[in-house]
């Protein structure tokens, strides 16, 4: 087995080509036009929420933990207990967590990358002290084996923390060096469940640390699920011939892809929000953007969450929503003896797969 070399060995200039600082000029415009229509949202929080629950969603799809949007919306009010569901929910409970991080610090660090894992997996198991961990193809054969001493994933990582963090290091665009990234997690492969997730988590808060996104909400796992045989075949042809060019084009391209669709999902979420502000503002007196926040953060909303967010009686909040259901604002559903309230138009863009066209 060939030992796997810290990025720094790479030569900067290799990805200084046409083709390369063609496809980065497009995608970087992309990105930059997401940046600008993410702000345009009054409250953050609204794409943090529902554009982290479809990214969790797709990311452990990857991993073939699938639940559809249904259960997923269900499981965020807590009133489904559905295994791959909660699973999913851990993924964008760890993209929160580490998006935290980033804020507060400005890196991304060793430590902070175990805290994200531990939060998506649910233990403290850490990174791997045993060897023995190989990577299988579909036919059950061996294709890789990742570093297996502790010693060697420790230095492994303290170099890739160099290399996320020194922007002198290695000295290329931002949106290339998370290409290099990516796959240099995933080969170090450092823990013993959740590598794959959790490296697509350092994609998207390598872009917010580097200040190309205020918030993130670039969710490249749409692309990689839907090419996701490409994606596995061209890490693995980097690691045999060292095509380090024609990964990069296609996380580039990933980026171009998913960038457009998201814009095209927070201008639907845009236009319903501000089409049931006036609407509501017309038709009710109880109108506030508290409200509109509370509907639009969560896909199914219930009583407990406009009761704590309006900070008004339980009555009270159950009067709102079942006027709001008379409207035809939401939707009221019933499982056991509670109630949810589907947001129609949020709950329609969310599962419109048009947009992702």
């Amino acid at each position: 087995m060939t030992a796997l070399l810290p990025l720094q060995a790479l030569n900067p200039a290799r990805f200084d080509t046409p083709v390369i600082l063609k496809r980065l000029a497009v995608s970087s415009r992309k990105l930059a036009e997401l940046k600008g229509v993410a702000a345009s949202i009054p409250h953050q929080g609204i794409l943090i929420n529902t554009l982290g629950l479809q990214e969790a969603k797709d990311s452990s799809e990857i991993e073939n933990i699938i639940t559809t949007h249904d259960e997923l919306f269900k499981q965020d009010v807590a009133l489904v207990s559905n295994p791959a569901a909660k699973e999913v929910h851990r993924y964008r409970q760890a993209l929160r967590r580490g998006y935290e991080l980033v804020q507060s610090t400005q890196l991304m660090t060793t430590n902070h990358i175990i805290e994200m894992q531990a939060e998506l997996e649910h233990n403290q198991a850490g990174l791997r002290k045993l060897p023995g961990t190989v990577l299988k193809n579909s036919q059950g054969l061996t294709v890789y084996t990742p570093p297996q001493h502790p010693d060697e994933i420790i230095r492994l990582m303290g170099d890739l923390e160099r290399f996320m963090n020194d922007s002198a290091d290695f000295d290329v665009d931002p949106l290339i060096k998370m290409a290099l990234m990516h796959h240099q997690f995933e080969s170090i492969h450092p823990f013993y469940d959740g590598n794959g997730r959790t490296g697509r988590l350092l994609n998207v808060l390598y872009l917010v640390k580097e200040g190309l996104l205020d918030v993130p909400v670039l969710y490249l796992s749409r692309h990689i699920v839907r090419t996701k045989a490409d994606y596995y075949a061209l890490l693995q042809t980097v690691r045999e011939n060292d095509t380090w060019e024609a990964w990069v084009l296609y996380m580039l391209e990933a980026v171009e892809q998913t960038a457009g669709q998201t814009i095209n999902t927070i201008h639907a979420i845009k236009t319903a929000l501000f089409d049931y502000k006036h609407r509501i503002r017309e038709q009710f007196k109880f109108y506030s953007q508290d409200l509109i926040n509370n509907l639009f953060t969560h896909p199914y909303t219930k009583v407990e969450f406009v009761q704590r967010d309006l900070k008004v009686s339980r009555l009270t909040a159950a009067k709102y929503l079942d006027a709001l259901a008379d409207g035809g604002f939401v939707q009221k559903q019933k499982i056991g003896r509670s109630n949810y309230y589907v947001n129609v138009a949020l709950s329609a863009i969310l599962m419109d797969t048009s947009l992702a066209k």
